[in-house]
């Protein structure tokens, strides 16, 4: 059945008299009659942290009968379906949407939802359950919105297989189980950024250029400890070297050369003061610049003198508060 909610949820929808598994969530579990499916099945995973960021809770897997409906209901936590094959509509308060093989439906925690199964061609799916403190963050930062609940990722694309390898290890009671299971979710989150994105209008007050520059910015703080340059960075953003120049100093007031060449210099002073066990060698070579000699001139000229005093001036503070 479509309830690729928790067991709990599940089987108090489709069955009258049937109370079992209503508290908790087994670690596999098969069932027909009473999920209302031909075939479906759940593994939880053996690894719970009620105070993580990031919380895969199930995933599971089901063929629907014709007419199968779930809801109106509301759930606690998140849950993202992904349907394999046949049809289906998924009802939220705000739209109502007709889905088919390739389609990918997220319930929000709190949200009204019903979904059903169509009459001749009854949908099969899996689903991943999830939570955390930074959930609610990685949704909204893949594009999802109470109502923007679906995206279309096609036939072709891996998330079955994602989450067949997610059920599986929590079946098996993997250790591994729960990276295995994070993993996975941030790869859905990507697909789902994706598609999400496709046809987006920036974020209110932020220009195509603005957009640019930070990740110009990000580009450079992630990698300025290796021997990189401006036209490696131009090549990886797409963009020619001159235009990516003329905008960053546009905005910044500074050329991305001299941004990068100062950031480096800035973490070299944080090296300094943090691991005097260090060479002045060690420490130019881990902010990505290979020649000491250059290192220490740049840094003179951004400092007005030599790593090498900075460091001992450093060093010999300490010493005089002590003694005064």
């Amino acid at each position: 059945m479509k309830d690729s909610k928790t067991n709990p949820a599940e089987t108090s929808h489709n069955t009258t008299g049937s109370s079992s598994s209503s508290s908790s969530r087994p670690s596999q579990e098969t069932a027909v009659s009473k999920s209302g499916a031909l075939s479906y099945s759940v593994a939880s995973n053996p690894t719970y942290d009620n105070r993580g960021a990031l919380h895969v809770l199930f995933a599971g897997a089901s063929q629907t009968l014709p007419g199968h409906a779930l809801g109106p209901k509301l759930y606690d936590y998140y849950l993202l379906h992904y349907v394999e094959k046949g049809a289906g509509t998924f009802r939220t308060e705000l739209h109502t949407y007709d889905l088919a093989a390739g389609d990918c439906f997220l319930i929000h925690p709190g949200q009204l939802v019903s979904y059903q199964s169509h009459n001749r061609k009854p949908w099969q799916y899996r689903w991943i359950a999830f939570t955390g403190s930074e959930a609610a963050q990685h949704v909204e930062r893949a594009g999802f919105r109470p109502e923007k609940s679906v995206f279309h990722a096609g036939i072709a694309c891996d998330i079955s297989n994602w989450l067949s390898v997610m059920q599986d290890a929590f079946a098996e009671r993997k250790e591994s189980a729960h990276y295995t299971s994070l993993g996975t979710l941030y790869m859905i989150l990507a697909e789902a950024q994706t598609h999400l994105s496709e046809g987006q209008t920036l974020t209110s007050g932020e220009s195509s250029i603005r957009r640019t520059v930070k990740q110009m910015i990000q580009y450079m703080s992630t990698q300025y400890a290796y021997p990189v340059s401006i036209e490696q960075m131009s090549e990886s953003l797409g963009y020619n070297r001159a235009y990516l120049s003329r905008i960053f100093k546009q905005e910044t007031g500074l050329t991305p050369v001299t941004y990068l060449l100062k950031l480096r210099i800035d973490k070299s002073r944080q090296l300094l003061r943090e691991r005097p066990d260090l060479s002045i060698e060690q420490v130019s070579a881990s902010v990505g610049m290979p020649d000491a000699l250059y290192f220490s001139r740049q840094f003179k000229r951004f400092h007005g003198e030599a790593p090498t005093l900075y460091r001992e001036k450093l060093l010999a503070r300490p010493l005089r508060s002590k003694g005064t």
